[in-house]
């Protein structure tokens, strides 16, 4: 892969051009590595490819995070409204909010 470097974060950093042409070779190193690449588009970073473990635990929460929220939901009585109610809270909160 002749133009790919790294940066100080250890991510790889390959133009848009290279990526192109070595795009195979690209998606091996990613999961071999378990790195994300920037992708730079006339030298300036333009995306971001992330490996597929990297982009699962961006798109779903912790269990961790999971229970405190439930733990949260209970504790403030809130776990058990209809969703007509939670419909009505968000209304209220939106019309508050215009009033500020």
């Amino acid at each position: 892969m002749p133009t790919a470097t790294t940066d100080g974060n250890g991510a790889i950093v390959v133009s848009a051009l290279s990526l192109r042409t070595n795009l195979g070779k690209i998606l091996r190193r990613l999961d071999t590595e378990q790195r994300s690449l920037v992708i730079e588009k006339r030298g300036r970073p333009a995306a971001v490819l992330l490996n597929i473990r990297d982009y699962v635990k961006l798109a779903a929460p912790e269990p961790e995070v999971l229970k405190i929220i439930g733990d949260e939901a209970r504790r403030n009585r809130t776990s058990s409204l209809t969703s007509r109610q939670i419909d009505q809270v968000i209304k209220a909160a939106r019309s508050e909010k215009k009033k500020r």
